[in-house]
């Protein structure tokens, strides 16, 4: 009889722990963001889970309080996370601060920028080739609806703009040996390379994967929205479930000619259930 009690007594531990971590684990996983138009949860993802926990463990520091979104765009998104931005000047440009560190890359095919997408920010161009994120800033997608048709001709843009970065790729890799014909004024070795150069690149292409959106992406694209544009370069490391009528007020705020709202949104971000 005593070891059936503490059996029970284990079990019923074992449940409380059990409850509490499920408790902990939703608690971090739902965020609020309260601005003067309304509030925005969001869902935060557990496959992304460097952005996650660095999120989780800014919000815990306080260090979004009285932040602004300092970057709006209607019909593309609402950006903020810039520490400079809590004592700006009015009109001073944004968008430049940090808390000094970067993230890799967590970009995953299933989390793309639809609507309420969440996203983190970064430096583009070639300066940062592994598309690593900004350690704060962070952006909201609003975007627009798209047509069937304007998503098949974004896929052709997509593709040929990947194919050209491939083939440059395959140049670049042979820079060498096409500044040694310029060099010798072999314009005939020259014209040769380039070409089998050309060849061996569209053959190679032929054998990648091409950029195709998927049936939900199309579904999600079509009826609710997003930003297409960005899917592959971005990492979306959680979404909104409730206060899209507010990331809308937001979006169609007036700004200056840095996309800076005229009037300061300032945030506040919490854990939530």
């Amino acid at each position: 009889m005593k070891k059936l009690i503490v059996l029970i007594l284990i079990a019923l531990v074992g449940f409380g722990v059990s409850c509490s971590n499920a408790t902990q684990k939703e608690k971090n996983n739902l965020v609020l963001i309260k601005t003067s138009f309304g509030d925005i949860k969001l869902r935060l993802y557990d496959e992304t889970p460097e952005h996650k926990k660095n999120f989780i463990k800014l919000i815990e520091e306080g260090y979004y309080e009285g932040l602004l979104f300092h970057r709006v765009m209607k019909n593309f998104m609402i950006q903020g996370g810039d520490p400079d931005s809590k004592n700006a000047t009015p009109g001073q440009r944004l968008g430049s601060g940090n808390p000094g560190y970067t993230l890799p890359a967590e970009i995953l095919p299933q989390y793309y920028h639809k609507k309420g997408a969440l996203a983190a920010a970064r430096r583009g161009g070639p300066s940062n080739p592994e598309k690593r994120s900004s350690g704060s800033q962070f952006y909201i997608v609003q975007g627009e609806v798209f047509t069937s048709g304007k998503l098949d001709t974004m896929e052709l843009m997509l593709n040929s703009r990947a194919k050209n970065d491939f083939v440059k790729q395959k140049f670049d890799a042979a820079k060498d040996e096409l500044d040694g014909y310029r060099k010798n004024n072999d314009r005939d070795g020259f014209n040769i390379c380039v070409a089998e150069l050309r060849e061996a690149a569209d053959s190679a292409w032929a054998l990648q994967p091409k950029r195709m959106f998927t049936e939900e992406q199309r579904k999600d694209y079509t009826t609710i929205g997003g930003y297409p544009s960005l899917d592959g370069d971005y990492t979306v490391f959680g979404e909104v479930v409730e206060g899209l009528d507010v990331l809308d007020k937001i979006a169609a705020v007036e700004t200056d000619k840095n996309n800076r709202p005229v009037e300061d949104i300032k945030m506040e971000i919490e854990f939530t259930k």
